[in-house]
């Protein structure tokens, strides 16, 4: 039975509206992103605010850009707004994250497209540059 009220759901309603599943409310509960509401004691379901639906597709949105849920709980504590230094702080780490990350990968892309060119062009009989790359040095391309 769901709380019909226009202020409240129930978690099934919740996260449906949320679009996440269940689990992902009480995940986010232990991890304490989300409050665990009181029940409403006439049934035994727990009434959940309408305004909880946002701080759900706040939260996935951030993993979606990468924050840790360590990092997300940190900008939910700042989610007034007021110390912008702070979440700035926070954003420019991730930023960084995904700078290192990104160099990384065009390290990885570099290295391959040169193993896949000295594969290409190498003598059949020798052995295959990808191969001996990845230390199997008897293959041959």
């Amino acid at each position: 039975m769901e709380n019909t009220s226009a202020s409240f759901y129930t978690i099934g309603r919740l996260a449906r509206v949320a679009g996440v599943g269940v689990e992902t409310i009480r995940y986010y509960q232990r991890r304490q992103l989300l409050p665990v509401p009181h029940s409403d004691g006439t049934g035994g379901f727990r009434a959940y605010p309408v305004a909880l639906v946002d701080r759900i597709r706040f939260i996935k949105r951030a993993q979606e850009l990468g924050f840790t849920l360590d990092e997300i709980s940190h900008l939910l504590l700042l989610e007034d707004g007021d110390d912008r230094v702070a979440i700035r702080e926070v954003a420019n780490e991730r930023l960084l994250q995904v700078r290192a990350k990104l160099a990384d990968l065009q390290k990885m892309e570099h290295m391959l497209s040169d193993l896949i060119h000295q594969c290409e062009v190498s003598a059949g009989a020798a052995s295959c540059p990808i191969i001996q790359a990845l230390g199997h040095s008897k293959s041959h391309c």
